[in-house]
């Protein structure tokens, strides 16, 4: 690593660390902390459980500050270098733009990265772990459910054996209706049974009117046997149902694409799970598209201020949560495709870091 890179780095961890904290207490003290408020006043929360839900809060916020600090990084590191007549003596050594943005564009790059991977391997856990303690720990809420769309996973040895599908469950009186259960061997599906209910009955489910499908290994249907009522292979109870079904936020990447690809199977709209998977992915790259707007803006006339760059962080990071929050709203109905609307604020970025990457090269 040359020393101008190690030069460029050390300018950036400054304000990128500096970022992270910032805004990071911005969003615990704009939510986090008032909603904690509310549990310890509304639901007398113990000490030991308002720490564990400060903990679990943490992951999801550190993420969505990544690309921020990095903005921020970006704009304040070359806007000092600018400010001191750094970039024009780099410059007069015949060092390019692209030279001198390459150290923040892979730096950008290696955050995005992190960001995905702990968005994908800590944050569905802290969510789950949070949204947990919240209803039965502060909430005491142990009522029964009723849930749309249950989707059970049976998985043997790493191979998916059984993915049992329920397009309501009343826990109230442990009854599942619109029943789909689709058994693999070797990954391929062999077969189908439908039922128009199941009820749990001592200690197994009783499916009632229904129909099993036998596939061959073509996937067309080789028989097909109707049945007033069968035993259901599914061995959890109702509670241990209710509980397990997670929310969008609380899946994986490979869970949201299963639930998403049932979802479709049944004909329901999956718009929301796959804006969320989608975004698993655009929101950690936008610390990437920010750079690429931060490092020219820092090179601007109006750099000698420090605080001229947190407030262009503000106004930018403002524009893009408002876009991205729109079309994660038509994207979720609908009216677009799902992947395209995750996509559109990176897309906007980019084209906008290329304009003036380009005009600032110059």
């Amino acid at each position: 690593m040359r020393i101008l890179d190690k030069y460029i780095f050390k300018e950036l961890l400054g304000p990128f660390v500096f970022g992270v904290g910032a805004f990071s207490s911005i969003f615990i003290g704009g939510g986090t902390l008032y909603r904690i408020a509310q549990y310890i006043t509304q639901y007398g929360a113990g000490v030991d459980i308002v720490i564990k839900l400060f903990v679990y809060s943490l992951p999801e916020i550190i993420v969505m500050t990544f690309p921020m600090s990095m903005l921020l990084a970006s704009l304040m590191s070359f806007g000092r270098l600018s400010s001191s007549s750094e970039i024009i003596a780099m410059k007069s050594g015949g060092i390019s733009f692209y030279r001198l943005t390459a150290p923040v564009f892979v730096a950008a790059l290696a955050v995005s990265i992190f960001s995905m991977v702990f968005s994908e391997k800590v944050v569905p856990q802290s969510k789950a772990a949070y949204n947990n303690l919240v209803r039965y720990e502060i909430e005491k809420n142990t009522k029964p459910r009723s849930q749309e769309h249950i989707v059970i996973k049976e998985v043997d040895q790493g191979s998916l054996e059984r993915l049992t599908y329920a397009r309501r469950f009343e826990e109230s009186d442990s009854t599942m209706y619109g029943i789909t259960i689709q058994e693999f061997e070797a990954d391929k599906l062999v077969r189908v049974e439908n039922a128009e209910k199941a009820i749990w009955q001592g200690s197994q489910w009783i499916m009632q009117n229904g129909v099993i499908h036998d596939l061959s290994t073509e996937g067309k249907v080789q028989r097909s046997l109707q049945f007033d009522k069968q035993i259901m292979p599914v061995d959890k109870n109702p509670q241990s149902i209710s509980t397990a079904q997670k929310k969008a936020e609380e899946m994986s990447i490979s869970e949201l694409k299963q639930y998403i690809k049932t979802l479709k199977r049944e004909f329901v709209k999956s718009g929301k799970y796959e804006t969320e998977l989608h975004q698993r992915i655009t929101i950690p790259m936008a610390s990437l598209v920010f750079a690429m707007i931060g490092a020219p803006l820092g090179l601007q006339p109006h750099r000698t201020s420090s605080s001229i760059g947190l407030g262009l962080s503000i106004i930018i990071i403002f524009a893009y949560y408002t876009v991205m929050t729109i079309f994660n709203a038509l994207g979720q109905g609908g009216a677009i495709y799902p992947m395209l609307a995750a996509w559109i604020p990176n897309l906007a970025g980019i084209i906008a870091g290329v304009f003036l990457i380009r005009k600032a090269s110059r």
